[in-house]
C-alpha cells in the first residue's frame, strides 16, 4: 500500500489514508473512508484542496475484499455476512442457533499477519440477529499471497465456524426419586422451565418415576420413542459411579455411555449417553437452581443435533468453574 497526495477533485472513489479534521478539532472524515462526490464538495467548502489517499499495489487486495473472501470461506450454516467500516465483516446468526468453532483452526488463522477473527464461545447459543464473529483486516490492504494462504487453510480444514440452527426442538424430561415419584417434579419443574425457556422449546414431554432400575428403564424407553432432541434425567440422588440406578437403567435401554464426570462446577457428576443419535443426560445437582451450570453448556449443541463427544466435553474444563 502506498500513499500519495491528490487534488480533492481527483480523489473521488479513492481511500483516505489519514483522518481529516475541522479546525475545531472535530473529525470530518475517517481514515479508510472512500471519498464520494459529496465528500469532495464538503472538503472544498472546508478549504481543503488536497488529500492523502491510499492506493493498492499490484500484489494487494483491498481490506473489504479480504474480509469478505475470508468470511465466505470460514463459515457455514444459518448466518449472514455484513460488511462494516474499517475493514471488518460481521457474521450474524440468521436464526436461533448453536455456534460451533474449530478452535485449532481459529488459532491458525489468527497467527497470520493479514487478519484476525474474534468469535462467540464454542458451543454457545445465539439468538437470531446476534453477532457471532467479526473478521478484521490489516488497514487498507492485505497482501494477495497472505490472503491466498488463509483461504487455502480454510478450504483444506474448514469450515472454521458452523452455525447450527435450533428450531423449536422437543426435550423429554424424566423426574426420578427413590421414595416418591412426584417429588423430583415438585422440586425441579420450575427451574427446568426457566432453563429451557431461552430456546423457545415446544411443549416438552415429562414423566415421573421411582428410582428403580426397571421403572426408570421403562420410562426412558417411552420417552425415547417420542424422538426428542434430548432426554434429561432429573434425579434427586447423586451417582457414585456408572453402576448406580440411573446409569444401569440408561445402559439397559441400549444407550452407549459417552462420558461420566465433567470438568465443570456445578455439574461434575454429569453422565452423557446416546441411544442412536438421541442424547440422554443426567446432571445431578443441576436442577435445584437456575444458576449457570453444565446443562447450559450442553443444551445448545445437543438441541442443534450436534453429537458432542467426550473429547469435546473435556475441553469444557477451561472456563468450567462457572460458580466462583
Amino acid at each position: 500500500m502506498k500513499s500519495r497526495v491528490l487534488a480533492v477533485h481527483e480523489s473521488v472513489g479513492r481511500v483516505l489514508s489519514t483522518p481529516i479534521f475541522r479546525l475545531s478539532g472535530k473529525k470530518l472524515l475517517a481514515k479508510g473512508h472512500i471519498l464520494s462526490d459529496e465528500d469532495a464538495y464538503l472538503l472544498q467548502t472546508e478549504g481543503l484542496n488536497e488529500v492523502w489517499v491510499a492506493e493498492l499495489e499490484d500484489d494487494e487486495v483491498s481490506e473489504d475484499e479480504a474480509v469478505l473472501s475470508a468470511s465466505a470461506s470460514m463459515a457455514t450454516g444459518s448466518l449472514e455476512i455484513r460488511l462494516a467500516a474499517g475493514g471488518r465483516a460481521n457474521l450474524v446468526a440468521a436464526e436461533n442457533a448453536c455456534v460451533v468453532i474449530d478452535e485449532d483452526l481459529l488459532r491458525r488463522v489468527n497467527t497470520t499477519s493479514s487478519m484476525v477473527v474474534a468469535t462467540a464461545a464454542n458451543f454457545s447459543y445465539a439468538r437470531a440477529g446476534q453477532r457471532i464473529a467479526v473478521v478484521k483486516s490489516a488497514p487498507f490492504a492485505v497482501a494477495r499471497e497472505q490472503l491466498q494462504e488463509v483461504l487455502a487453510v480454510l478450504n483444506e480444514r474448514g469450515p472454521m465456524i458452523r452455525v447450527r440452527p435450533v428450531r423449536t426442538p422437543r426435550v423429554a424430561l424424566l423426574y426420578t426419586d427413590p421414595l416418591q415419584s412426584e417429588r423430583a417434579r415438585l422440586l425441579f419443574e420450575n427451574v427446568m422451565r426457566q432453563r429451557l425457556a431461552p430456546y423457545d422449546l415446544e411443549s416438552s414431554i415429562a414423566l415421573c418415576s421411582l428410582e428403580d432400575e426397571p421403572k426408570v428403564a421403562n420410562a426412558l424407553s417411552y420417552l425415547l420413542k417420542s424422538n426428542p432432541a434430548a432426554v434429561v434425567v432429573a434425579s434427586t440422588t447423586a451417582p457414585a459411579n456408572l453402576d448406580d440406578t440411573v446409569g444401569r437403567a440408561i445402559r439397559r435401554v441400549g444407550c452407549t455411555i459417552e462420558r461420566f464426570l465433567a470438568p465443570v462446577e456445578p455439574g461434575n457428576l454429569l453422565l452423557l449417553a446416546y441411544r442412536d443419535e438421541i442424547p440422554v443426560i443426567s446432571a445431578p445437582g443441576c436442577y435445584r437452581s437456575a444458576k449457570r451450570n453444565v446443562l447450559d453448556l450442553l443444551l445448545p449443541p445437543l438441541l442443534s443435533g450436534y453429537r458432542l463427544s467426550g473429547w469435546e466435553l473435556a475441553a469444557f474444563g477451561n472456563g468450567g468453574l462457572l460458580a466462583q
